[in-house]
């Protein structure tokens, strides 16, 4: 883990107090699955929606990828392992859960193409070939590219294959706040068919970690979320939800925080002006992870199209806040608002819950994976009774 970069070997994290609070946050990132089952009693979802467990047998559970299949991928961070679970009976819960790699280096990231699925570890890109055929028995994995940095803070990917055909891939800062230089607080991509190993190529700057993005459906504009720094204090800075109509662009970090606010250590380094602004601003230190446009046809037409977003919730503040799933309604290339839509995993400062990545199935319904509870959730619609 790096704990120090930037001009003149400064201490990137730029505050003692980081260091004791350090832990804090490890400690918040490992999963709890061992606690017990999921609780799901006290989610609150707007009239006509319901959740249920679709799986609990998914220690550490993170990131989601399906193939046409339906078999549901999933990665983990500290269990180092990817999962595969299988629907058989089409009820809306895994009868099947396969463990298909272990002893992986914080395999977050899966992301699916041409039969193969793709595995993000921190300083790699893996990938399984023809792995729905073989659960039981895994393929030996295929080195995509072994290209990126080898740091540990901020090193855990999300990974997602673009209209373009390429695999985008995030490189988180490797400190609380400094100027790394590229590769760092970027998004990348890559060639997965590039027989020299897929040399990264930056498509955006200035993103201090970014652990989910998407592309509007009518569009093909990437939108993603980004981490705001921490040791600001309680309300500062926001976290962000992003737009990238370009390549190029420059989103702040560490200059410039939620498009207006100057960093106290950098931020006369580089005015805000010159910074892309981000979409809408979101909540402090929630801990934004994964985010998606909803494609299917389950839920009402006020819902498609617009993006559902998971808080993992926070650790660098006083009170806790986040740990549920929210939504941004979009209009055109604007985001109007931002708004709960599942919540009820924190309750009287206890957490029961923390989302991480959200899924559309082929049936419309969402999938919310919890890596505090090992699970992943099925959301879905049935129209509310006349008079309920």
């Amino acid at each position: 883990m790096i704990l120090t970069s930037g001009e003149n070997g400064r201490n990137a994290m730029g505050n003692t107090k980081f260091a004791a609070l350090l832990g804090a946050v490890l400690l918040a990132l490992v999963p709890a699955c061992a606690a017990g089952k999921p609780q799901l009693g006290g989610i609150k979802l707007p009239p006509g929606f319901s959740i249920s467990v679709y799986s609990d047998a998914v220690p550490g559970a993170r990131s989601l990828a399906q193939s046409p299949r339906g078999i549901v991928y999933v990665g983990s961070m500290e269990a180092g392992k990817v999962y595969a679970l299988v629907d058989k009976d089409k009820d809306g819960r895994a009868d099947q859960v396969f463990t298909i790699a272990s002893g992986l280096r914080s395999p977050n990231g899966v992301a699916w193409r041409d039969g193969s699925l793709y595995v993000a570890e921190i300083s790699r890109i893996l990938r399984f070939d023809g792995i729905d055929d073989h659960l039981a028995n895994p393929p030996k994995p295929v080195v995509v590219t072994d290209a990126y940095p080898k740091d540990g803070h901020h090193g855990w990917k999300f990974i997602r294959f673009g209209p373009d055909g390429k695999l985008y891939v995030p490189v988180g800062a490797p400190c609380n706040i400094c100027e790394p230089g590229d590769p760092y607080a970027s998004i990348t991509r890559i060639d997965p068919k590039d027989p020299k190993g897929g040399k990264p190529e930056i498509v955006a700057r200035g993103i201090r970690n970014t652990v989910g993005f998407d592309w509007q459906p009518k569009t093909g504009v990437l939108w993603f979320t980004d981490n705001g720094r921490d040791m600001m204090g309680d309300d500062l800075p926001p976290d962000e939800l992003n737009r990238a109509p370009k390549t190029g662009l420059h989103f702040g970090f560490p200059y410039c925080h939620g498009g207006d606010l100057p960093d106290p250590e950098l931020g006369k380094k580089r005015p805000c002006s010159e910074l892309t602004p981000p979409a809408i601003k979101l909540g402090p230190h929630v801990a934004r992870i994964d985010m998606r446009f909803y494609t299917g046809t389950m839920f009402p037409r006020r819902y498609r199209g617009q993006i559902f977003i998971d808080e993992h919730g926070s650790w660098n503040r006083s009170e806790k806040i986040g740990y549920r799933v929210t939504l941004v309604r979009v209009e055109g290339d604007r985001a109007v608002s931002y708004e709960p839509f599942a919540e009820g995993w924190l309750s009287g400062g206890r957490v029961s819950g923390r989302p991480v990545d959200v899924e559309v199935m082929p049936d419309g319904a969402l999938l919310v994976s919890d890596d505090d509870a090992g699970a992943v959730y099925r959301i879905a619609w049935a129209a509310p009774r006349k008079g309920a």
